[in-house]
């Protein structure tokens, strides 16, 4: 299937590692010009080349901290002066510290909420002039905790879901010419699962790595967990103009893995 990317100019925040990474390189794949956003430079820099790889545009690295307004508006205006507009915005971010409530203080509600809900505000503030000249996209990354929430990950369970609303908010507000879709990841191969597995073997948690990676997808209906790039190709899709009529809608990307009905 022809996703009808071709040129199109995409942003993927949080984007040098991770599923924003793998949604990078969808995208990358299918012909869009892409900027990777990360803050370290030597991440960075190695997801740009990695990226390229699979690209068949251009793929520009920007550095820049999400928690840092300056850095976000920077971060549109070098994709916009790079590829001469904006079509499509991925909003993605790191996950706060885990811990339960009577462990967390006001800096922590603070800290997530800055890194989680503000910057796909930011992003989306600073986007949205160039995303309707054309007719665009955003798609924002949070997590399947906002159906189902996680032990110990009280900040991520509560702070996301203000992502869901904004979406959902943006679905209409800035429809028709701006489709807004949020996508929800179960458990994925990522180099941030690769390390905690690896800590658990350290630990004797787990005999080796394939016995934990199989712990972490025990009871999923498909018998594994996810990898990147399946995750990466949904993002792709809803990008595109084949999932035109997709708007408004928080799609789950976890094997079936949640209990819940919607």
């Amino acid at each position: 299937m022809d996703l009808g990317l071709d040129g199109d100019a995409a942003l993927v925040s949080a984007s040098s590692s991770g599923l924003g990474k793998a949604s990078a390189t969808a995208l990358a794949a299918e012909g869009a010009d892409v900027v990777v956003n990360g803050r370290d430079p030597d991440r960075l820099n190695a997801a740009v080349a990695d990226v390229r790889e699979r690209a068949t545009g251009e793929v520009v690295g920007v550095r820049g901290d999400l928690t840092d307004p300056e850095d976000v508006t920077r971060l549109v205006d070098r994709t916009v002066e790079a590829f001469g507009g904006l079509d499509h915005l991925v909003t993605s971010a790191g996950g706060p510290p885990s811990g339960a409530f009577l462990d967390t203080d006001d800096g922590d509600w603070y800290d997530a909420f800055d890194l989680l809900v503000m910057s796909v505000v930011r992003l989306v503030r600073e986007a949205t002039p160039h995303l309707r000249d054309g007719g665009g996209t955003v798609t924002t990354i949070t997590s399947g905790s906002v159906k189902e929430a996680i032990d110990s990950l009280v900040l991520s369970n509560s702070v996301r879901m203000s992502v869901v609303g904004l979406e959902k908010t943006l679905s209409t507000e800035l429809a028709p010419e701006v489709r807004a879709n949020t996508v929800l990841p179960g458990t994925h191969e990522t180099p941030r699962i690769e390390e905690l597995v690896e800590q658990g073997v350290e630990r004797g948690d787990y005999p080796d790595y394939e016995t934990g990676v199989a712990e972490w997808s025990a009871g999923n209906p498909m018998g594994r967990i996810g990898q990147p790039e399946e995750f990466g190709d949904v993002v792709a899709f809803l990008c595109s103009d084949r999932a035109s009529y997709v708007n408004g809608a928080a799609v789950p990307v976890d094997g079936g893995d949640h209990a819940s009905n919607l």
